[in-house]
Parts: C-alpha cells; sequence; structure tokens
C-alpha cells in the first residue's frame, strides 16, 4: 500500500520512454514492503515517485537503498 502526499513537483528530468528531458511530477510515497500483519509497522519506506507529463511512464526508486 502506498499514500501519496497532496503536494508535488514538477521537474525536468530524462525520460527512457521519450528519448529526451521532458516534465516530471515528482512525489514521495510511503511503501509498506512487508505482507505480514506483524511487521507492517517497521517495513515502510520511502520512495521517489516520477511521472513523465509527456508519455505518463511512472517510475519508482526506493530512497533509503542500503
Amino acid at each position: 500500500m502506498a499514500t501519496k502526499h497532496p503536494r508535488q513537483q514538477l521537474f525536468v528530468e530524462p525520460c527512457e520512454a521519450c528519448g529526451d528531458d521532458t516534465p516530471h511530477d515528482v512525489s514521495i510515497s510511503i511503501v509498506t514492503e512487508s505482507k505480514k500483519k506483524a511487521n507492517t509497522e517497521f517495513s515502510r519506506e520511502p520512495y521517489r515517485v516520477t511521472v513523465c507529463s509527456v508519455c505518463g511512464l511512472q517510475t519508482q526508486q526506493r530512497m533509503n537503498n542500503v
């Protein structure tokens, strides 16, 4: 389950699908990675979510890759 903060920022970034720098909506989502109910409060991780404003390609990247 992911939650998205209502505030988003527009950034110009490379898009793999478009093959060019395009505007992207960028947000942070908190994703619960564990499927076990007992551990859900300890398995939430921040993800950077980008959506290309031209083609709609969405990508997610975990923020704290350890």
